[in-house]
């Protein structure tokens, strides 16, 4: 019936035969109510088909349920993985995400980025900064809510605190393995050096290499595309193969994986691959990849758990979660 009035916790209350605060406490998901009093509550919000008043909600709590996110927005897989493990972290925990991208960051554009999401009463305000130019912005970068930022600690203003991913681990691991397979001869294909990430991996596969008494083949930079991998797959075989490369990203690996195929070269037999990230898709390349895998998921509830420590005002830390080596058929023991 037109202006008929939309349900509300009262009437869910009235209908599941408990208090007001009964709901709230369900509805915030309290530990303290009893699993069959739970369950009468969301039968009752399903049957009247409540939804809940969020403008009321940061009318009494002072807070919007929101938080703000500013990311480069481009396809990579490093980047929209981010993204995607935060929003479903930050859903679970109850709060929406307003998105603000970035193409070329700059103390104005952050400034810019600012003001717009405080301009939507955001709670806090998590920045992924995958390349050098957005961290050194963030130095400029005045809030007065609080910031996470999914970067190197080392990089990021002391008055922020981050959350990574350990890319330099990431090239330790990788390089390990073929060490351990017996490999003497291992080269890098990074990505672009103004990625922090890609400047991890490379200081992980130099620190390895020095560790294990092993001369680092001379440096291959490369973009992330399969595309850009296969011209220096191309290229490797004309200057002469090593016995292993370990390419800064799957994609990376993709293309060397066609060079080498193309020239007649059998991987892992004449020439061990490993990449980095463990995309969908890497079990299924021939050889199905090795590669480093790096918990998104994990760093999505991180950085959500971090961000709303500090909102309730707890001390702000760092936090750095260590990636897994996942082994497939793309590596072996170098011949002879």
């Amino acid at each position: 019936m037109a202006g008929k009035r939309p349900p509300g916790m009262n009437d869910v209350a009235r209908l599941a035969g408990v208090s007001h605060q009964t709901v709230s406490r369900v509805l915030n998901e309290h530990e303290s109510v009893r699993p069959e009093t739970r369950a009468r509550v969301q039968a009752a919000i399903e049957e009247l088909g409540y939804r809940r008043n969020f403008a009321a909600r940061a009318l009494v709590t002072r807070r919007s349920g929101t938080i703000g996110v500013i990311t480069t927005g481009r396809s990579l897989f490093g980047p929209q993985r981010a993204v995607v493990a935060i929003e479903e972290a930050a859903r679970e925990a109850g709060y929406f995400i307003s998105m603000a991208t970035v193409k070329r960051a700059s103390a104005r554009v952050m400034k810019e980025l600012l003001d717009h999401l405080l301009g939507q009463g955001v709670d806090g305000i998590v920045v992924i900064a995958p390349q050098i130019e957005i961290v050194e912005a963030l130095h400029s970068f005045n809030a007065p809510v609080p910031v996470v930022v999914f970067a190197d600690a080392g990089l990021v203003p002391a008055t922020m605190q981050s959350v990574s991913l350990d890319q330099v681990e990431a090239g330790r691991l990788a390089v390990r393995h073929l060490a351990d397979l017996g490999h003497r001869d291992i080269a890098h294909v990074s990505g672009p050096l103004d990625w922090t990430d890609a400047r991890g991996r490379l200081e992980g596969w130099r620190s390895e290499c020095a560790d294990a008494g092993i001369n680092p083949v001379p440096l291959v930079q490369a973009d992330w595309s399969p595309e850009r991998g296969y011209e220096v797959g191309v290229h490797l075989v004309r200057a002469g193969v090593p016995t292993a490369v370990f390419a800064a990203n799957d994609m990376i690996a993709l293309g060397l994986i066609r060079a080498f195929t193309e020239a007649g070269l059998r991987v892992p037999q004449d020439v061990s691959v490993v990449g980095v990230d463990d995309q969908p898709g890497a079990s299924n390349f021939i050889p199905p990849l090795t590669t480093v895998h790096h918990r998104f998921a994990t760093m999505g509830r991180r950085v959500i758990e971090s961000l709303l420590l500090v909102i309730d005002g707890g001390a702000p830390h760092n936090s750095v979660i260590e990636p897994e080596l996942v082994v497939r058929s793309s590596t072996a023991a170098p011949r002879g």
